[in-house]
């Protein structure tokens, strides 16, 4: 985001900074290797272009008055765009389908959704829906995160961004702000798996662009009905229209 804005700084500077100001500074994360098969074959399947894998997950907060909430997170895997963060206090497989209902109306039905084996994902209700529609579920072995990778991944970010540094005074409180990271994550927020771009960058046109295009546009038209009312006042035989609420003769 600094770079996006002018500053030419790298990540070491930016971390010093960040451990000056008492900031929470981001580890590196261990490489993992792949988990294999006896086949040979390799468990996870790795999206290959957009709405091919999709992933989702719950995340915990509380309101101010101690109360806990729960967060839906959907995830597209291949262009790490963030679909749905839900917010509720409960939520059930009926909300997870409803949810996933109106994601499917909106951008389309994709080929794979991974999860884990939590019991708003593998209820039969939701299982039976998916199969009608030719989604494919990937459920991850328990215990093992990591094979979730992309959403799990993902969880940190509105964790250690926003959820630890906000306080909710109520529920409708927590789902506009989230919602509104929501946006500033797909927009505005860079990526760096994606060549530090957003994941759905708003495509937003220069005020000098504009100007260049729009002010000579509506200098023509002025001058063609500056033109035409001209005509008309040269012409001494031209009749004009009288004012309203008086007669031209």
């Amino acid at each position: 985001m600094l770079r996006n804005e002018g500053w030419r700084v790298n990540h070491k500077k930016v971390e010093r900074i960040w451990r000056m100001e008492g900031l929470k500074v981001p580890q590196k994360q261990p490489k993992r290797g792949r988990l294999w098969l006896n086949d040979g074959s390799c468990i996870r399947l790795w999206p290959e272009h957009k709405d091919h894998v999709w992933s989702y997950d719950f995340v915990m907060a509380r309101t101010s008055d101690g109360r806990a909430f729960r967060i839906l997170a959907i995830l597209d895997e291949y262009t790490r765009e963030c679909l749905c963060l839900l917010v509720k206090r409960s939520i059930s497989s009926q909300d997870v389908l409803e949810q996933l209902f109106d994601l499917f109306l909106l951008r389309g039905i994709p080929e794979h959704i991974r999860s884990d084996n939590g019991p708003e994902f593998t209820a039969k209700v939701l299982r039976k829906w998916l199969g009608k529609l030719g989604v494919k579920t990937l459920f991850i072995e328990p215990g093992s995160p990591w094979e979730n990778g992309y959403i799990e991944s993902f969880n940190g970010k509105p964790r250690d961004e926003f959820l630890n540094r906000e306080v909710f005074n109520t529920l409708f409180e927590a789902q506009v702000l989230i919602e509104e990271w929501r946006k500033e994550y797909n927009h505005i927020r860079p990526h760096s798996a994606l060549g530090y771009r957003p994941p759905v960058p708003q495509t937003i046109q220069p005020f000098s662009l504009v100007s260049t295009l729009t002010f000579p546009l509506v200098q023509s038209m002025r001058a063609d009905q500056d033109q035409a009312r001209g005509g008309h006042e040269d012409d001494p035989g031209a009749v004009h229209d009288a004012p309203l609420g008086f007669s031209s003769a």
